[in-house]
């Protein structure tokens, strides 16, 4: 499976938000993009004024980002993050794409907690506003290992860093031993989450597991850049990837992120494996599907009420896959369109994607030509619907307006010839 920028997305799947549901085999998404709304002379003219106003509120958060006041330039950082998120605007980033990755480099290096965490989810943004310029990549991925792995940088900051490095290799990265160099990247990171020596589950912190599932997501999305073939290979070495007993012994950690992650990552890998050799990593199916079943079923008290229903929901899913090889399969309605994820690789790459942009998706969805390629979604749709949607309301009040005339004039009439007989 050959990534390359106009072949993305082929493969597998993963997991989805809590508010989507995935109790059943088919899910529903749908997503309602804002409408400006305004008549049809002046929308052209409000859109317009709108798209001045962010792009100028962007241009201020950039200066006050190199501002000396920590405050100040945490501010600004969330405030880029939040217009990328919402604007889909190239040309604006474009310009200023050296100043924004000498921004965030910064902000890593000698920042602390929210503002290296900021800054780190500012990178896919860029990645995602410039149809994967490798220029990202290379201004930032060394600053993002060394930050990742730092252990003197807060966990919350390591996980936004392998998260944004994941994803911007994701979308311009088609070199394979730089995607496994990554790739081992994370594993140093989540091996921490493995069984231990004697076979027990890992002791690692809260904090520290919302890092290792941070680092074994963007190694899953990595993941679905590997050709199926190079990855069986892999597989079979036992030197550049995780074995699968590894990554089955995380299933017993006591944090439910860890064995969520490592879950659909294992659906991901069964997946991939499959498309090459459909008997890929069979010996080591009856353990993994007793533990799936486990998972699947759970109803232990200790554990909350809502981590217990997500655990089920996705482990049924994932068994499902395991016996019957029958994968989710997830509809994401915006505007007109549907886009259909029935892969657990289409997921993850949707998931990754989705969780970047967050409430912006539908924008990005409808706009950006490179995100829709990723997704396999083809051209963008002309806005036909909303031009014709306006001047039938423009018709319609026109048509009401000569009513309102015609029944004023007759009802004058009607007056006079009152006032007459009383006269």
């Amino acid at each position: 499976m050959p990534k390359n920028k106009t072949k993305r997305g082929k493969g597998r799947l993963v997991d989805h938000s809590d508010d989507e549901s995935l109790n059943d085999n088919a899910s529903v998404i749908s997503m309602q993009s804002d409408d400006c709304g305004g008549s049809l002379e002046d929308g052209a003219d409000d859109i317009g004024s709108v798209t001045e106003r962010y792009e100028e509120k962007f241009v201020q958060a950039l200066e006050n980002a190199q501002e000396k006041s920590i405050q100040t330039r945490l501010g600004a950082l969330q405030a880029a993050c939040e217009i990328l998120m919402l604007r889909f605007m190239p040309d604006t980033v474009d310009d200023r794409k050296i100043t924004l990755i000498d921004i965030i480099e910064k902000a890593l290096r000698r920042g602390k907690g929210a503002e290296q965490a900021n800054a780190a989810k500012l990178a896919p943004l860029l990645s995602i506003q410039l149809a994967g310029d490798d220029i990202i990549p290379k201004g930032l991925n060394q600053t993002l290992i060394v930050t990742a792995q730092d252990n003197s940088v807060s966990y919350e900051a390591r996980a936004k860093c392998c998260t944004a490095l994941g994803l911007i290799n994701f979308l311009s990265e088609d070199n394979i031993g730089d995607i496994l160099s990554h790739m081992k990247n994370f594993e140093s990171i989540f091996c921490g989450s493995y069984l231990k020596g004697d076979h027990t589950p890992s002791s690692a912190s809260a904090e520290a597991a919302v890092l290792h599932s941070a680092a074994l997501g963007a190694w899953s999305l990595l993941l679905t850049l590997l050709p199926p073939g190079d990855f069986v290979s892999f597989m079979k070495e036992r030197t550049l990837l995780p074995t699968l007993p590894n990554l089955i012994g995380m299933l017993r950690s006591p944090h439910l992120e860890v064995r969520m992650t490592a879950g659909e990552a294992i659906a991901l890998v069964l997946e991939c494996g499959r498309i090459h050799d459909e008997d890929f990593m069979d010996e080591h199916l009856p353990d993994l599907i007793d533990m799936t079943k486990q998972l699947a079923t759970d109803s232990q008290k200790f554990r909350a009420k809502r981590d217990r229903k997500t655990q089920r929901a996705t482990f049924r899913d994932v068994l499902r896959y395991i016996e019957d090889e029958i994968s989710p399969e997830i509809n994401v309605r915006f505007g007109k369109e549907t886009l259909v994820l029935n892969t657990w690789s289409m997921h993850h790459q949707y998931t990754a994607v989705c969780s970047a942009i967050g409430s912006g998706i539908n924008v990005h969805l409808a706009e950006n030509d490179f995100l829709r390629d990723v997704l396999q979604l083809g051209e963008k749709l002309l806005p036909i619907g909303n031009v014709t949607s306006k001047q039938s309301k423009l018709e319609k009040h026109l048509i009401n307006a000569a009513a309102f005339k015609a029944r004023t004039i007759s009802r004058s009439k009607n007056r006079d010839k009152r006032s007459a007989v009383i006269n």
